[in-house]
């Protein structure tokens, strides 16, 4: 297995951009299976569409699903910091998704993407992992 930790910049979007580095990390590998994972526990990973006004849909939707509201237990960080920790439980830390030929075996209007709603660590690490098939 091949395996590559890498470090991205968030800053406050909730959605960041992946794909590029899934499809660079995969590129002459053949075929078999990316891994992607967060190993944080107010972030996750998910396929969608980007570009289209889907982010900030996405944000509504967690908005009205997971208010930033200080209604939770968890209560230490910025307002609503105990949202960020349910956030994975909606969108997962891990996804695996095929690859054929060296590339992501995506449809044509699907991004690999990070979602942290988490603005007090802008800094990421997300792991990817290559298996062989």
């Amino acid at each position: 297995m091949d395996s590559v930790e890498l470090t991205v910049r968030t800053g406050s979007a909730l959605v960041t951009d992946l794909t590029a580095q899934v499809t660079d990390f995969c590129r002459s590998k053949g075929d078999g299976l990316v891994h992607v994972f967060v190993p944080h526990a107010t972030a996750g990973v998910a396929v969608m569409e980007t570009g289209s006004g889907s982010e900030p849909d996405l944000a509504d939707a967690i908005d009205r699903v997971l208010p930033r509201e200080d209604v939770y237990r968890h209560r230490h960080g910025s307002l609503g910091h105990g949202r960020d920790h349910v956030l994975p439980a909606f969108v997962a830390p891990s996804m695996t998704v095929p690859v054929l030929g060296g590339r992501p075996a995506l449809g044509t209007w699907q991004s690999v993407v990070l979602v942290d709603s988490n603005g007090d660590n802008p800094t990421r690490r997300v792991r990817l992992s290559f298996l062989p098939g």
